[in-house]
């Protein structure tokens, strides 16, 4: 079984798509996931990411972010 806790939930402002952030406690052996869910319209993507992937993913994403407000 599986405990998800909301992390955060928020709204993309040029596409709209619906951005939820979960964490997903594993009861079985322990394993700890981030859990990103995109809502668009009526379709979703989720992705259940390792804290290895999760903490690549943010640091590419806070560089890019870093270098689009220096421009």
């Amino acid at each position: 079984m599986a405990h998800i806790k909301a992390l955060d939930q928020f709204t993309a402002p040029i596409g709209k798509q619906q951005i939820e952030l979960q964490h997903v406690d594993h009861d079985e052996g322990g394993l700890n996931m981030l859990r990103v869910r995109i809502r668009e319209g009526k379709r979703f993507t989720i992705f259940d990411i390792d804290p290895a992937t999760a903490s690549k993913w943010a640091t590419v994403m806070q560089d890019w972010a870093k270098s689009q407000q220096q421009s």
